[in-house]
């Protein structure tokens, strides 16, 4: 029983952490990133594949944590999904490093390694380095700030050739 329950407490933790070289944003201020923002890249993934238009927005729950409401278009059936989940800080509300449920006890890092001081762009990972998302409050981004978002993942070992650049119309 004892080895089940530790199997148990590592299987569910086994989502947390953050890949090497990504640092969460200190001095993060939950309320400005508040809102809706748009993926304008990401690394492939089961949960998201073939969805474009895809948002997330982020509004405050009661008990101090994060609602998630991540939207997205099937882009062969023209059908919209939805997905509603729950975000909570790791460490404290002062640094972007939180974990995320969408499916009951399972909890995933959401570090955020990159933010502008308006609140405009994000650059996210997961707990590895198979999670990457380039978020906006723009669904449009410039090209320099493409380049910078695959400068920044090349540089933390991100397989850069895998990304998808999200269709926003």
């Amino acid at each position: 029983m004892r080895i089940l329950s530790w199997f148990l407490v590592g299987l569910l933790s086994g989502c947390m952490g953050m890949p090497d070289g990504v640092t969460p944003v200190s001095n993060f201020n939950s309320e400005r990133y508040l809102g809706t923002w748009y993926e304008v890249a990401r690394l492939d993934h089961s949960f998201e594949r073939g969805l474009e238009r895809v948002s997330a927005e982020y509004q405050p729950r009661e008990d101090g944590g994060i609602r998630v409401i991540n939207r997205g278009v099937d882009a062969q059936s023209g059908e919209s999904k939805a997905a509603e989940g729950k975000a909570y800080f790791v460490n404290d509300a002062q640094e972007a490093y939180l974990k995320v449920s969408f499916f009951g006890p399972f909890y995933g890092s959401y570090v955020v390694f990159e933010l502008d001081d308006d609140y405009r762009h994000a650059f996210v990972s997961g707990y590895n380095h198979d999670y990457l998302w380039l978020l906006a409050r723009d669904p449009i981004v410039s090209p320099e700030l493409k380049a910078r978002f695959v400068a920044q993942a090349q540089e933390r070992g991100f397989a850069t050739d895998g990304f998808i650049w999200v269709n926003q119309e």
